[in-house]
């Protein structure tokens, strides 16, 4: 019993020794005027001392007005019109008997792509030039029947007969003549002295190779796709657009897009928006390219920002506004104090709306009674004066 009794008053003692000692070393660190004269500070107010204010960088500016637009991210591709594509085949076929170009080569129009030879091209030439012969005499008797007839020596028989042959040979030197033109021969320059077995095919566009299918030797068909000319000076964008977007797009747009992760920008200007939506409720945005974009070429994939109709906004710097807890504020210049000998400042947390955000600025809707014209915004620092109010235990006095 007597050991249970000295246990029981060592313990008291101890108790009694822990409690003095955090007693004398709370009045040791702390100044017991200081702590009786706690300033409690608003909620929503934080303030720093003149060396925290240095250290943070904080500057103050105003809030200002700037033509903001909505920016609506958009993906899609590089493609090229039409009549800037073309497929290169051989009408009638033949073997190929030269050529020395390479996907990727720049063609002029109207330059040699490669020399193909077939025996039909003789045929054709022989029967144009038999025909030509023929009308011309074809002609002259048609002529002579008419004047004769207009005189009553011969008969209107004898005059039918000599018009259906001279029509007949007319139709058929036209047609030759089409077909001389079809596998690029012309027929004003075509004589007996130059029939050919062979003829020049050319480019229909200037541009670039995309696809090469040829080589010496080679017999091609007239389906057969022997080169593809892509014509890069006038590319336009194939945008895809979700359908509860097509509101926000219209002709006349600027487009600013960008390929390939670089960083160069590029320009386009919407040239048709989607008229029908899609299967995968998308609708399709065509803009035409109108900087000068060395390195971009079709089938490109593109990420693209498309400005909306733009309206004048309060805005500040990016920077300026922070995040807390899902709200979004700024901190305005409230006042400059003296405690204890030291100057202190305060600033003001003022809960605003975002609305539209470019890179550099952002639209701030201000609560009813703030004086945008007279306040001083903090517009750098801002993050380092909401990490001191988070840590209140720092500033407190």
């Amino acid at each position: 019993m007597k050991n249970i009794m000295n246990t029981i008053s060592y313990n008291k003692y101890l108790i009694f020794l822990v409690l003095v000692s955090f007693l004398i070393s709370c009045r040791k660190g702390n100044n017991p005027a200081v702590i009786t004269n706690t300033e409690v500070l608003p909620e929503d107010i934080a303030e720093l001392r003149a060396d925290q204010v240095k250290l943070a960088g904080i500057e103050l500016g105003a809030v200002g007005l700037h033509s903001m637009g909505n920016i609506l991210k958009v993906n899609g591709t590089v493609s090229v019109a039409p009549q800037n594509l073309a497929t290169v085949c051989m009408p009638l076929g033949g073997f190929i008997k030269s050529t020395n170009l390479l996907p990727g080569n720049s063609v002029g129009k109207g330059q040699t792509l490669a020399v193909i030879e077939n025996q039909e091209f003789v045929d054709i030439q022989q029967n144009y030039l038999e025909a030509k012969n023929k009308l011309t005499y074809a002609k002259a008797e048609f002529d002579r029947h008419t004047d004769l007839f207009k005189d009553d020596v011969y008969s209107e028989k004898n005059v039918q007969q000599v018009t259906v042959e001279y029509r007949n040979l007319t139709a058929m030197v036209k047609s030759l003549e089409q077909k001389l033109m079809l596998i690029g021969i012309r027929p004003e320059l075509l004589t007996e002295d130059n029939i050919s077995s062979t003829v020049n095919l050319v480019s229909p566009i200037k541009g670039f190779l995309k696809t090469v299918n040829v080589n010496i030797g080679k017999y091609v068909s007239p389906t057969d796709v022997l080169f593809e000319i892509v014509n890069s000076d006038n590319l336009f964008l194939e945008l895809t657009l979700f359908e509860k977007d097509a509101d926000k797009v219209a002709k006349g747009q600027h487009i600013k897009f960008f390929i390939n992760n670089e960083t160069e920008e590029h320009e386009a200007l919407i040239t048709e928006a989607g008229r029908s939506v899609r299967a995968d409720r998308t609708i399709v945005v065509y803009g035409s390219v109108i900087s000068s974009c060395k390195n971009i070429m079709p089938g490109m994939y593109v990420n693209a920002f498309i400005k909306e109709s733009e309206h004048e906004a309060t805005t500040l710097p990016s920077e300026a506004i922070v995040s807390f807890d899902d709200k979004d504020y700024i901190f305005a210049f409230e006042k400059e104090k003296e405690e204890a000998g030291n100057p202190f400042t305060e600033y003001r947390m003022i809960e605003v709306k975002k609305g539209i955000s470019t890179s550099d600025f952002t639209e701030i809707i201000v609560p009813d009674g703030f004086n945008i014209s007279t306040a001083k915004i903090v517009i750098k620092g801002a993050y380092n004066i909401l990490s001191a109010k988070k840590n209140a235990g720092e500033m407190a006095c």
